[in-house]
């Protein structure tokens, strides 16, 4: 049969949800021998939307009548649009886009789909990914290429206050597997070298230069160096004080056990140094992590690193590194960064993702997530906070209670 040419039924119910309403439906309709194309249903505060397309048999009509009565019979609304075609055509240039506010106002959902509505394409279906801490809703997108969706939606998000990421909607979305992450300011709050800087006495001009690489104003080795050359004489020990006084981005430890659950390896690749990133990996259950490292002569820092310094290059070449060793393709990499030393591992990557980060660094990456939660990441994947808390709940983890 030419599907394409074929006549066929679009039944939509809409009514209170209660159990067997579906099961009723399709028992209905076994008895014209029709086939099942396509069904959607969702349901929002115990109200159903199902809508089911079917091959149109001959005698269609006395089908629509039987549904339009086990419409009454459940107390359901029922519609019967006849019409050709299988659906088929919603498959082209297909999408997910990810859209996070906290708060997320009407005015901005109104903004996001109204673009979307202006380049032709079509939202399929739309389901929400987390009601808090922030708010995250999953849209399914076709007839438009990814890559033309983020270049109209990315002016749109930033006008609106909300992130928005645009992702094909293929099964490398579904199927990545290695997650390469920066450190200070991503996974950490803060940076460990003005942590350490602290120590001895020179925060304010080690922090100076920090903001300017990480803004991309300076080469970042040159600035480690001389960074690190401040630090000299510092006792080994306040190493160990600043990991104790490490304190993790909100989310990080629910990203990570979520996601380990589900078969995902992790690498972080740091501009920081090995004796506090080793330990945070072993912490965290971290698969990789590679950072530079600081020489230790007597007790003390002498202000040099050890071997070549982990920059904006040696990040990438590590996430191909650890990519190869975890037999995954580059494009089934996601990385998560924030600043200019960050750039060639999240262009390295399939999905390259800007954590709260410099605004160039936002506007190089696949997407940004601009809310103070890294768990956010597992929404742009698919994940909902209702199957993040039920696992956490199998395995005895307690999750707060959200806002009523």
């Amino acid at each position: 049969m030419d599907s394409d040419a074929a006549q066929t039924l679009l039944i939509t119910l809409t009514g209170k949800d209660r159990p067997g309403v579906t099961a009723a439906v399709f028992s209905r309709l076994a008895a014209a021998g029709v086939e099942v194309l396509d069904v959607e249903q969702i349901v929002l505060r115990r109200r159903l939307v199902l809508g089911i397309l079917v091959t149109a048999p001959r005698d269609w009509r006395r089908v629509a009548e039987q549904v339009h009565r086990l419409g009454d019979e459940l107390g359901v609304q029922v519609e019967v649009e006849r019409g050709t075609g299988d659906n088929r055509g919603r498959a082209a240039g297909r999408s997910h886009v990810t859209v996070i506010g906290s708060p997320l106002r009407a005015g901005a959902m109104a903004a996001i789909t109204g673009r979307i509505a202006d380049s032709g394409a079509n939202i399929d279906r739309i389901e929400r990914m987390a009601r808090y801490p922030v708010t995250a809703i999953d849209l399914h997108v076709s007839g438009v290429s990814p890559e033309r969706l983020r270049t109209l939606l990315a002016p749109e998000a930033a006008g609106q206050g909300v992130d928005v990421a645009v992702q094909p909607a293929n099964l490398l979305r579904r199927s990545m597997r290695l997650i390469v992450m920066d450190v200070d300011s991503t996974l950490v709050q803060g940076e460990v070298i003005e942590m350490l800087a602290a120590h001895a006495g020179v925060e304010e001009e080690v922090a100076r230069v920090t903001e300017a690489a990480m803004r991309g104003e300076l080469d970042f080795a040159e600035s480690l160096h001389h960074r690190v050359a401040l630090l000299k004489g510092v006792p080994a020990g306040a190493l160990d004080e600043v990991y104790r006084d490490l304190v993790l981005a909100p989310g990080a430890r629910t990203m990570v056990r979520t996601l380990k659950r589900l078969g995902y390896r992790f690498a972080i690749v740091s501009g920081g140094f090995s004796q506090v990133t080793d330990r945070l990996a072993a912490d965290l259950g971290i698969d990789f992590a590679r950072a530079n490292e600081l020489e230790v002569v007597d007790g003390h820092l002498t202000g040099r690193i050890v071997g070549p310094v982990v920059d904006r290059a040696g990040k990438a070449a590590a996430l191909r590194e650890f990519a190869a060793e975890c037999g995954v393709p580059e494009a089934a990499v996601i990385a998560i960064g924030d600043g200019a030393n960050d750039l060639d591992m999240l262009n390295a990557a399939g999905l390259g993702i800007a954590y709260n980060a410099k605004p160039m660094v936002r506007d190089a990456a696949d997407t940004a997530v601009n809310v103070p939660y890294l768990d956010a990441i597992v929404y742009l994947l698919g994940i909902s906070r209702e199957e993040v808390e039920a696992a956490d709940a199998e395995a005895g983890i307690v999750t707060p209670a959200p806002p009523v």
